[in-house]
């Protein structure tokens, strides 16, 4: 289907891992990018990895976690063509891949179990940007990005 790149920091390893196996079951491709276990390391740059694929074209989405998914959808919103969503229910993953165009989910391994966050990144990456009336929307933000 797609390839999906995906990464945390130590905070959200655990979650992480059982996503990318749930990548694999729906049919994706997991780009993994780390980190490899659950030793302390610095959020953003894991960040800056799953942008740098999700602009460059090697993956449709991405995924990001850590302790609250805060960090991380602050550090993917900094970057250009990201457009980083915190979600916490079905709902949230599904208006904002329809209504914002999404491109990166975020997660918080602390605050999301297990079985909810499979159910986001199931309706995450299984639902398609509507356009219309949303897509001048998204344009407004991209012209935002570019005054930076």
């Amino acid at each position: 289907m797609a390839n999906i790149a995906i990464a945390s920091d130590h905070a959200g390893f655990a979650l992480k891992s059982e996503l990318v196996a749930e990548l694999g079951k729906l049919g994706h491709t997991a780009l993994d990018f780390g980190p490899a276990d659950t030793a302390s390391v610095d959020y953003p740059d894991f960040a800056t990895k799953v942008t740098a694929a999700v602009n460059d074209g090697k993956a449709t989405l991405g995924v990001l976690v850590c302790g609250t998914g805060i960090g991380m959808s602050i550090a993917a919103n900094k970057v250009h063509g990201i457009r980083a969503a915190l979600c916490h229910t079905e709902f949230e993953a599904r208006a904002t891949r329809q209504h914002n165009d999404a491109n990166v989910l975020c997660l918080g391994q602390r605050v999301t179990g297990v079985g909810v966050a499979l159910e986001i990144l199931k309706v995450f990456t299984s639902t398609a940007f509507e356009g219309g009336r949303h897509q001048n929307r998204v344009a407004k933000i991209s012209a935002i990005e570019a005054k930076r």
